[in-house]
């Protein structure tokens, strides 16, 4: 995959997470094409570039933790 794809996606990625429309990795890497693990990568790169991303097993959806 080369950069600038992985960009658009870890963008997009971000985007859905944001709206609350990411349950899963599986959800994800199916729409991309791509495999479960890419996914968790791609959301450890989100995090690593300061995003406070969290996962919620009672609503079962990644979301972005508000810092206070």
């Amino acid at each position: 995959m080369d950069y600038l794809i992985y960009t658009e996606r870890l963008n997009y990625l971000l985007h859905q997470i944001e709206r609350g429309r990411v349950s899963s990795p599986y959800e994800v890497a199916e729409k991309y094409d791509c495999s479960e693990r890419t996914v968790r990568r791609m959301i450890n790169h989100l995090r690593a570039a300061g995003h406070e991303i969290r996962y919620c097993r009672k609503r079962l959806r990644y979301y972005i933790a508000e810092s206070l």
